[in-house]
């Protein structure tokens, strides 16, 4: 079995994912072993278009499930259509059909809606399921997911044990929220996302404004790496980058010195609490220019 990482770094690059060798490492050992990969990291890292981008790169349907706290089997994996139930009950009843034999016929595939997490063990090709911050979920529902991820199948009382036709590729992200399971953590492939370096995000932006000029992106990028450093209550995220960018881009401004005010008015792309709006002065906003100008 071969498992070339270069390949598959060659090819997310391709699909304008910009992946570090170690991640690129993970996710190659992730659809070779058939394991799902747990990605964990500071909210705006990226962790969720890790995703996006391995579903572009192997063609395959992207299934999202996005956790939240009180999330429970029915809306993951499975629940029944009781509306239409209760309809084609009313309806076998006045043709007179046994109650035995009505439930029976009530509690049929035709009947099951079908969730991401069951969605994606019923695919034909393997689909990437993306959990994404899985660590906003509950203990609970650690359970429920436990069973998919380790036997990839589904128990359903009425119908019995449905599993998978194909093996998903299963990426879950955590901004590390709260402690995640041990057995969740023993079942999946590990890897930290960091922020990226300046010379990443320099090449990112160059994928998402392929014409903008080099020495902007630079400037942008300087500013943006010096602003993390900063005591905020919310780092701005590389996608927050890409935006800031393109509002920049959009006006005209060349050079981050040369209009100030219009500079300070765009940070709101970059700053998303009124805490973090106030912290950053146009004092401070010169004080970064000046180390990236």
């Amino acid at each position: 079995m071969s498992f070339d990482h270069r390949a598959l770094q060659q090819r997310l690059d391709a699909a304008g994912y910009i992946a570090e060798d170690s991640l690129a490492m993970a996710l190659t050992l992730a659809i070779a072993l058939q394991r799902p990969l747990l990605l964990e990291g500071e909210a705006g890292v990226g962790k969720t278009e890790v995703g996006k981008a391995l579903a572009r790169v192997l063609g395959a349907r992207l299934i999202r499930l996005q956790c939240y706290e009180g999330l429970d089997a029915g809306a993951a994996i499975y629940e029944w259509n009781y509306q239409r139930q209760l309809l084609a009950i009313r309806a076998h009843e006045a043709e007179g059909m046994k109650a035995d034999a009505v439930e029976r016929h009530v509690f049929t595939e035709e009947y099951l809606l079908r969730r991401p997490l069951l969605e994606a063990i019923s695919q034909q090709k393997p689909p990437v399921l993306l959990i994404d911050e899985i660590d906003r979920a509950d203990e609970e529902f650690e359970a429920y997911l436990l069973e998919v991820l380790s036997d990839f199948q589904v128990t359903i009382p009425e119908l019995g044990t449905i599993k998978a036709t194909a093996v998903p590729h299963v990426v879950l992200t955590s901004n590390g929220t709260r402690a995640l399971s041990d057995a969740l953590r023993r079942r999946c492939l590990y890897a930290y996302v960091e922020f990226p370096d300046e010379a990443k995000e320099v090449r990112i932006l160059s994928v998402h404004l392929p014409d903008a000029d080099q020495r902007i992106l630079e400037q942008i990028t300087g500013f943006v790496q010096r602003l993390r450093r900063e005591d905020l209550e919310k780092k701005p995220g590389v996608a927050e980058t890409i935006d800031w960018a393109r509002a920049l881009i959009g006006i005209g401004l060349d050079r981050l010195d040369r209009d100030p005010a219009t500079l300070q008015a765009t940070l709101m792309c970059l700053l998303k609490t009124d805490a973090d709006l106030k912290a950053i002065t146009p004092e401070v906003s010169a004080r970064l220019i000046g180390k990236v100008a």
